[in-house]
């Protein structure tokens, strides 16, 4: 005997061949272009980095000081590494990142020991000033040109405790005290600044292989085969930069430091480190040397001494920073004079 269907089951049997023949006409999505994947690739790449970026900003100076520091001094680390085994390369960026932090923590310490000091005197000698008046010291009767209209003009607005207060109104012992603190503070900030760019130093040449290679094959893939020249050009350059910074840092410091003893300066070989430190920033060894003849002033030196030191380090500089540091560079990184 026949079985008879029943007509909701005919349906459901004509809907699901219904659907699977639709399924069948439903063709597969078409691939993406090479050029729209990569367009998407370079998209998330430059995403990814920009949120890198943005997440380090604060950190970004400290590492690109390590980097910097760890390309100036890849030469040496590979040499030694080159006698050794690899399993002593750990030691030797640790030893070369605890002599980097001694060779830049001394003197910025003894920097900062000085500027302590003379800011305590300086506070004190306002005080007094604005109390008792600044009497004229005795080197102005021995300059060779207007001693007599400098003296008269120091009697008329120092010598007095009012006129030496009124003129000294715009000084604030109370906000030199502020600016000591704030100064604090950011040496503060500096410090575990400096730490970090030690850690990334240490990183950086524990694992420069791997970075470079890795830096290398970006810039062939990105630029081609000039990339990696390009790359090499580069750590010529900031190489070059740093030993000739250093170099001519140490040259004019000794110089200018020669003038320090001949002059009479108090602790001229503390001033000798300082003025070598800070002449690795611009204009920092222009403030050594000028504080170098204000202690003179100060501490009832000769006025000529105090120029003659001015003079000399203006010389020194102006020589040493445009004529044998650009040399220097230019020699290291083979790039032109001008650039």
């Amino acid at each position: 005997m026949a079985t008879r269907l029943k007509p909701s089951a005919v349906v459901a049997k004509s809907d699901l061949g219904k659907k699977g023949g639709d399924r069948a006409d439903v063709q597969e999505p078409l691939p993406l272009h090479p050029g729209a994947r990569l367009s998407a690739r370079v998209a998330l790449a430059i995403a990814l980095l920009g949120l890198a970026v943005w997440t380090a900003a604060d950190f970004l100076p400290a590492l690109i000081w390590a980097a910097i520091l760890a390309l100036a001094i890849w030469p040496v680390y590979a040499r030694v590494t080159s006698w050794t085994t690899d399993e002593h390369s750990g030691s030797i960026a640790f030893l070369l990142t605890l002599l980097v932090a001694l060779t830049l923590f001394v003197p910025m310490a003894l920097a900062t020991y000085q500027i302590a000091q003379q800011s305590d005197l300086l506070v004190g000698w306002i005080k007094q000033s604005r109390e008792n008046g600044v009497q004229v010291p005795e080197w102005i009767a021995r300059l060779p040109i207007a001693a007599g209209a400098v003296e008269q003009w120091w009697r008329e607005n120092l010598t007095k405790p009012e006129a030496a207060s009124a003129w000294l109104q715009s000084v604030n012992a109370d906000k030199a005290s502020d600016v000591v603190k704030t100064f604090g503070g950011q040496l503060l900030h500096r410090g575990f600044m400096f730490f970090v760019s030690l850690i990334a130093l240490f990183v950086f040449l524990r694992h420069g292989e791997f970075i470079a290679r890795r830096v290398l094959t970006t810039a062939d893939r990105i630029f081609g085969d000039p990339g990696e020249g390009l790359a090499e050009k580069m750590a010529d350059a900031i190489r070059g930069t740093v030993h000739g910074t250093i170099a001519v840092a140490i040259a004019e410091g000794l110089l200018i430091g020669a003038a320090y003893l001949v002059a009479g300066v108090p602790n001229p070989v503390l001033f000798i480190v300082l003025t070598i430190a800070f002449a690795m920033l611009p204009f920092g060894a222009w403030a050594a040397f000028s504080a170098a003849a204000l202690t003179i002033l100060v501490s009832g030196g000769s006025g000529a001494a105090a120029l003659g030191i001015v003079a000399w380090g203006a010389v020194v500089m102006l020589t040493g920073d445009h004529f044998v540091w650009p040399t220097m560079v230019g020699g290291a990184a083979r790039l032109p004079f001008l650039l």
